[in-house]
Parts: structure tokens; sequence; C-alpha cells
């Protein structure tokens, strides 16, 4: 059987109920993400680095709450205090004290973190951190990195192309750059006098995918402070996960704004726009109403703030993130030994506690330092994958007892042990197997790769 006909035949509850959800859902997901031919896997429960699907079979988990899960499914920790607060209440519909808690925490940790603006969603995040840099400047326009993700919103989610419903004349406030061309964005703020921000992951997209570096990091923030253009670092996935400041901290590099999501609410909804007190003056009530009215009803959630204290005071020391580090460092190695074995062109790379996998369709001899030195072309990192291998990939991971993010990669927490990270890296090498076997790997018989430290 081929790698998806044994997926489906392992899954049959989860076809089943992919079924159902084909008659409610758009192509029977509730986020693109989670799509996988010729079904989705559906989870009952989770612990730890592990989940377990409807079907029984258990997995060690990389998807990680889409990012959120820095300490692993059900961290007693944060299962005491989102249990404490149940009882208490769900929703206030007013202020409480653990928001303020909560906020003075990100505070002491974030470096930018002057003011801070709660919201629900990284998406909502990073909608009204744009329209604070708007309305603090005057100006119309936004500078975005190509295959950088902030979102759903309009100004965010698109590319090169403009996706149907996406209006042009929302899109046409938006210039887009190569996301290594640091000379481009420079030239844009330098040459245009309506730009009101350059909105970036600091880490380059997808949590490094594509990678960027300090270097780059420095220089935009010299010419947007120069230029007066409001610079934001969406630390939705890099908050808390590369330092306990984010990678603002780690890279000693602080933005005017700062977006946060995922590992702030410790893994429930919950998300924050935080930096300059000055920025966030248009929401000030002076008299009368602000100018920046700001409503979300799910706002410092107080069951959300609950967990997002607990997870933080865990992290605060550095030492849990450490260790995830350590433990994604020692998968990508392995992995890697494991393709040079093969005589293969595959590269996995990774910074911080993240792997990325790297089919290398060109059968190019790459290693990681070419990666980081940004001698790989940048859509080949992101996007390049054919779907069907996609697929494969992510399937195949799943008969190996190990659940990826489909771009593909993973995201480790401080739960991964010694034995999840041996059980992954088994699950790779049967990977590279089965593909070898279905003629879909694009490694054998590839000569040996030259390796370059």
């Amino acid at each position: 059987m081929t790698i998806l006909e044994q997926y489906a035949a392992k899954t049959p509850q989860s076809a089943r109920l992919y079924a159902r959800a084909r008659e409610v859902f758009p192509s029977g997901v509730t986020h693109v993400g989670r799509y996988l031919a010729p079904h989705p896997v559906f989870v009952s429960r989770a612990a730890g680095s592990r989940k377990w699907d409807v079907d029984g079979n258990e997995y060690v988990d990389y998807f990680g709450g889409h990012g959120a899960l820095i300490l692993g499914h059900n961290h007693p920790a944060v299962v005491e205090a989102v249990t404490a607060q149940l009882a208490r209440g769900t929703h206030y519909g007013a202020s409480h004290e653990l928001e303020v808690e909560w906020a003075e925490l990100i505070r002491r940790l974030v470096p930018s973190a002057e003011r801070v603006r709660f919201t629900s969603s990284g998406t909502e995040a990073t909608l009204l951190a744009l329209r604070l840099a708007r309305a603090w400047t005057g100006r119309p326009a936004v500078v975005r990195l190509l295959g950088h993700f902030h979102g759903w919103h309009d100004q965010v989610a698109f590319g090169a192309e403009i996706p149907p419903g996406i209006l042009p004349e929302v899109a046409g406030r938006v210039a887009l750059c190569p996301p290594h061309d640091v000379a481009r964005v420079r030239e844009i703020c330098e040459t245009r006098d309506d730009v009101a921000a350059v909105i970036l992951e600091p880490t380059g997209a997808s949590f490094g995918q594509i990678p960027l570096g300090r270097d780059f990091l420095a220089e935009l923030r010299e010419v947007t402070r120069q230029r007066g253009i409001v610079l934001i670092f969406d630390e939705v996935i890099t908050g808390f996960r590369c330092a306990p400041g984010g990678a603002q901290d780690h890279y000693q590099v602080t933005p005017d704004l700062t977006t946060l999501a995922k590992i702030v609410a410790g893994g429930y909804p919950g998300a924050a726009v935080v930096g300059r007190a000055g920025i966030f003056e248009a929401m000030e009530f002076r008299g009368g109403n602000p100018a920046i009215m700001h409503q979300g009803t799910f706002n410092a959630n107080p069951v959300s703030a609950a967990a997002g204290i607990a997870t933080l005071r865990l992290i605060e020391s550095g030492e849990l993130l450490a260790r995830a580090n350590r433990t994604a460092a020692a998968i990508r190695d392995a992995m890697n030994e494991a393709i040079l074995k093969r005589g293969g062109s595959w590269c996995v790379y990774g910074e911080f506690s993240s792997f990325h996998i790297y089919p290398n369709r060109g059968r190019e001899a790459v290693s990681p330092a070419d990666i980081y030195a940004g001698r790989v072309e940048w859509s080949k990192l992101k996007g390049a994958t054919p779907p069907e291998l996609q697929q494969k990939i992510r399937a195949g991971f799943l008969l190996g007892g190990v659940d990826l993010i489909g771009w593909p990669g993973g995201l480790v927490s401080a739960m991964h042990s010694d034995e999840d990270a041996a059980r992954t890296v088994e699950a790779f090498e049967k990977l590279l197997s089965m593909l070898a076997g279905e003629g879909a790997l694009g490694m054998t018989g590839d000569p040996r790769p030259t390796v370059r430290n």
C-alpha cells in the first residue's frame, strides 16, 4: 500500500468524522493548516508531548497548538490555574485583577512593552497594531515582507497575487518586499513619505523557515527610526519562545510595537499589542471617547489571563526554553545524519525550538549553513514543496507516531523528551524509506552532497 493508503487504513474513525465534517465545513476543516488528504487526523485527547486520535493511535506532537503550547498539553500548573478560575467565572464583562497582573508580567518580560492592549487572536493584534501605526503617523501605507504571515485580515492576507475578496484599494496601500532585501525596504522608506509601518516576523517567515538575522533587524530599526516609521515585530510565534522576552530580547533590537499571541495566553484564546506608550495615546479617554475605539468581547478573558500568567511565570527564567531548544537541535542533527547516510539532498534546519524540513527538489548540495547565509532562494524554502509531497510527508510521520505542521516542520515544547526525539528520528527514517519505495523521495541515487560547515 502507498503511504496515504496505509494512513487511511490506520485511521478509519477519523475518516468517518471527516465525512460528517465535509457536510458542515468548507473542505471539512476549521483551519486551512489542518487539512490533510485523504482526511485530517481527529484527536480525542492530549497530555504533555503526546496526543491520541479517535482511533487510539498515539503521536508525539509537534503541531503544538499551532505554536501555543511551549509547556506541552495540559501542564499541571496551567490546568490548576484555569480550573480555579473556571469556578470563579469565565466572563465578567468587567475589569478584573488578573488582567492587570497579566499585563504587568508581559511588561516585565518584553522590552518594547510600555503599554499593553489585549485582543483575542494574533490576527486581531496585527490589525490593531497597523491601525495604531496609521493613527500615530498620519500615513496610510505599510511595508511587508513576502512570505511573512500576519493573520488573515485584508491588509496582510495576500502576496504577489491578490485573492478574491480583498479590495485592490486596500492592497494598494501595502508595499511588498523580498524577505532578505533590506536595501529594497530602505529604498521604499527613504523615497516615500506615506509609510506608516514596517511589519515582519523577526526570526523570518514561519518561525525562521525563511530565516533573517540580527543585522537585518538592526538596519531596519535604524532606517525606520530615522524616518519616523513604526517598526512592528510580529512575535505571535516568537514571543516567549526565542527568549523570555521574545526575539527582540534575544536579538537586542527593540521595535515600536509588538504583536503577541499563542504562548502569551498559555494555549488559550488570547493575544496582545504592546509597545511605546505614545503610540497608544489614540486609545486614551481624554474628556471624550478615544480616537481609536477598540472593542472585543473576549479581550483579557479571565480564563485566558489565568493560563497566560501561569505559563509566563514558568518560562520567565529561560530554563524551559533552553530545554526545548536543546531537544530541537538534537532532532535537527539526527535527521540530517539520517539524510547523509542515505546520500540524500534533503536538509533539516532551524533555530531555537523549531525544525524545518527542506525536501530540496532541485537536488542541490545544501546545508543549514547555506540556508542561513542566504544561498538558497527564499521561494524554495516556503511554498515550493508540491502539495502531494507535503501530504505524504505528514501522513508518513503520522504512520510513525509523530504529528508535524504541514509546512513541513515542527515546534518543540519544553516537555519533549529524549525518547520523543528518538521516536521522531525513527519516524523520519521510515518516511524516507517509504517515499523512496514510491519513487517520491527525489534523492535515491543522488551523489553524497557536499557538507558546508
